[in-house]
């Protein structure tokens, strides 16, 4: 398949080279990179760049599959390992995080979800359920966090016109897949909601691969008055995943549909009951003055019975934001500006039993004696503030700032006496600038510059030896980001968009988690790291005909990651490329849309991943097929009817999804790094929605 990317390069250009006139039509310009609709409007503060997947471009994926939807995006790229297995990384950031997503913040309708040691749980939330998904990349989100990585926002639709609607969609295909998602929305006046009961149950393409979930998603609103409203967000998940595990290099050659060998006999899984609620309100104090507050819950009940242990943990997590924006008049121009902040604090309960399942006569998982018992409590606190200084018709500056504060109180409740491992770690105050400008003659072109400081905290196991104890060295990564981009919009002649990045990162203090046991880790920082590379976005509109209209779109990364310090052991890896990042990826395609007809098809290419710091060893490059048809029609005045069929990796390639970095061998046993992709598969569905 390596052969593929040349070819897909070339076809690319033949996409992009032509160009013809439409009819004239207007727009707004926005300070964003947007692949679905260029009117709508963004979260992201000010000028700062973010690039947006709306609507259709969502539903051009199997709709258990979000995180082929976000990989359709230039520099990010999620690893999956299964449904319930994702690692989300961000130009190189967060690839070497062995299992979940770090070093980012994820927000769902601006509330925080991202928990107390900073991971986050994508797959916790319906991809049907969605209206957009937002991709802040870098430490430039001064109002969401300032990680490293970046910030990712997920929105729901709630209506704002009057109407009720009820409709459902269901899913059906390869490896037993069955998904049904039934919503009903209601705009009357003042008041609107919407209620979403989401099932999908599937096999899974590998043994012991079984995943089944239910969600409920309550979302409301209430206009008190002209300038104040109030929402209530209430989202529930219930899921239940089998954990196949990552496979070595010789079962995934002989046989990827595998699992683990002890992760098959002790039938592992997890078990994860999920809730968030949210109570926002909103007041304009003025024509030039708002806010908007939010107090929210979660709550996580997850069991997980693995090989080596039991794993039974619950988080309840609180939290507040507030957030204060304005504008006010500097000349005959008008500057913005924007204050808050965000706490949240959270109590981790955890213990770790004995797993007695090679006693348990060939039927799995079977509770032993209680191993460790742990709480822990974990405050962060972030104050942001910024300003958008208009410094000429067509040049503009903003100023960024966020403060950050982590703590963590760790309690042993297993050990007494000198055994005991309680301690806390409060992290330093850390001050965070940011500073960005844009340029921009004209609608139809911009060109923007960023610099800005970022940071990541330690997850857990970072924090402690491998004895349990706090470790009181650990350090935060820190990081300065350097980004320069430029935005070309053709139009009104030509439907054309092309967004350029270049960006430069370079983070000290890298944080490094040794696996020493199956769960025993050693965390500490190890060196530097330098990002840099080039994102490329071109997305084009052809207009056949007053019902038809053609969209080829293409995504390409170049990454450039290296260490530039690091010592490991003993041995010097400085100078080799980082970790769990290709080099190259590529997504493109096209969409074929009529007045009831649409056709999607998209190639996916991969560039080979480094599996070890001495990169002596790579996964192989891979580019996969994926296509999509479907067709919409009106049934009555009142009720509509679509029908959608997909094919996913259509030449049936046999690839990596997602790899594991630095893989250790246990008992001589070959070292497992993979993640089998699923081969070639289906799936179907009829959408019904009636207007009442």
């Amino acid at each position: 398949m390596r052969h593929y990317f040349p070819f897909a390069v070339l076809l690319s250009l033949t996409f992009f080279c032509h160009s013809q006139e439409v009819k004239n039509d207007s727009v707004t310009y926005l300070d964003e990179v947007v692949i679905v609709d260029p009117v709508q409007n963004k979260k992201a503060t000010g000028i700062t760049p973010s690039q947006v997947i709306r609507g259709k471009f969502l539903e051009d994926h199997n709709p258990i599959d979000v995180v082929s939807a976000i990989n359709q995006v230039s520099g990010v790229y999620v690893l999956s390992g299964a449904l319930n297995t994702n690692r989300i990384t961000i130009r190189g950031v967060g690839s070497r995080t062995l299992f979940g997503t770090d070093k980012l913040r994820l927000y769902y309708n601006d509330i925080p979800v991202t928990n107390g040691t900073g991971f986050s749980t994508i797959e916790a939330f319906d991809l049907e359920n969605l209206e957009a998904i937002e991709i802040i990349k870098g430490p430039k989100a001064t109002a969401f966090g300032t990680n490293l990585g970046g910030a990712i926002l997920l929105n729901t639709p709630l209506g704002d016109e009057d109407f009720t609607r009820l409709e459902n969609r269901f899913s059906f295909g390869s490896y037993g897949l069955i998904k049904d998602n039934l919503s009903f929305t209601h705009a009357d006046g003042a008041f609107s909601m919407s209620l979403r009961y989401g099932h999908v149950r599937t096999d899974g393409y590998r043994e012991n691969n079984e995943f089944e979930r239910d969600g409920i998603l309550l979302n409301t609103a209430y206009k008190i008055s002209k300038k104040s409203s109030i929402s209530l967000l209430f989202n529930y998940i219930d899921y239940t995943a089998q954990i196949p595990s990552s496979i070595s290099g010789t079962a995934f050659r002989e046989n990827p549909r595998q699992a683990a060998f002890t992760w098959r006999q002790a039938r592992g899984f997890e078990a994860n009951k999920y809730t968030l609620v949210g109570l926002s309100h909103s007041f304009d104090f003025s024509e030039n003055f708002r806010n908007n507050s939010s107090v929210f819950y979660t709550y996580l009940d997850h069991y997980e019975p693995r090989p080596f242990n039991i794993l039974d943990e619950f988080t309840n997590g609180f939290g507040f934001r507030t957030r204060f924006s304005g504008n006010f008049n500097l000349g005959n121009r008008s500057a913005e500006y924007l204050f808050g902040g965000e706490f949240y604090v959270d109590e981790y309960r955890w213990g770790t039993f004995a797993n007695l399942y090679e006693q348990n006569n060939g039927n799995g998982s079977l509770l032993g004696d209680r191993i460790s018992d742990n709480k822990e409590f974990r405050r962060q606190f972030n104050g942001f503030g910024s300003l958008t200084l208009p410094l000429s018709d067509s040049f503009q500056a903003q100023l960024g700032l966020n403060v950050n504060h982590t703590a963590y109180d760790f309690r042993d409740r297993f050990f007494v006496g000198a055994g005991n491992r309680s301690a806390d770690r409060s992290f330093d105050t850390i001050f965070l600038p940011s500073l960005s400008l844009v340029y921009t003659p004209d609608y139809r072109y911009r060109i923007y510059a960023n610099l800005s400081r970022g940071f990541s905290n330690p997850s857990l196991e970072e924090t402690l030896t491998p004895d349990g104890v706090i470790n009181p060295d650990i350090k935060q990564e820190t990081g300065t980001n350097y980004e320069l981009g430029t935005r070309f919009m053709f139009w009104p002649k030509t439907k054309l968009w092309i967004d350029l990045t270049l960006y430069r990162m370079e983070i000290k203090n890298l944080l490094v988690a040794e696996r020493v046991g199956e769960d025993q880790f050693i965390g500490r920082n190890a060196g530097e790291t330098r990002h840099q590379g080039i994102e490329l976005q071109v997305d084009y509109k052809l207009d056949l005909n007053k019902d038809f209209s053609l969209s080829p779109f293409l995504a390409y990364t170049l990454n450039d990651h290296s260490f530039i310090d690091f010592v490991d052991d003993g041995e010097d890896f400085s100078g080799n490329p980082l970790t769990g990042v290709p080099k190259h990826r590529l997504n493109m395609g096209f969409r074929l849309r009529g007045k009831h007809l649409f056709w999607s098809a998209r190639y996916n290419y991969v560039g080979k991943i480094p599996l070890t710091d001495s990169n002596s060893l790579s996964s192989e490059p891979f580019g996969i097929f994926n296509s999509r048809i479907g067709y919409d029609q009106d049934l009555f005045e009142d009720l509509s009817v679509g029908l959608q069929l997909g094919v996913n990796n259509i030449f049936d390639v046999r690839y990596a999804r997602s790899v594991l970095i630095n893989a250790p061998s246990f008992g001589g046993r070959e070292p497992r790094f993979f993640y089998p992709g699923n081969n070639r598969n289906y799936y179907a569905g009829i959408r019904l929605t009636y207007n009442l």
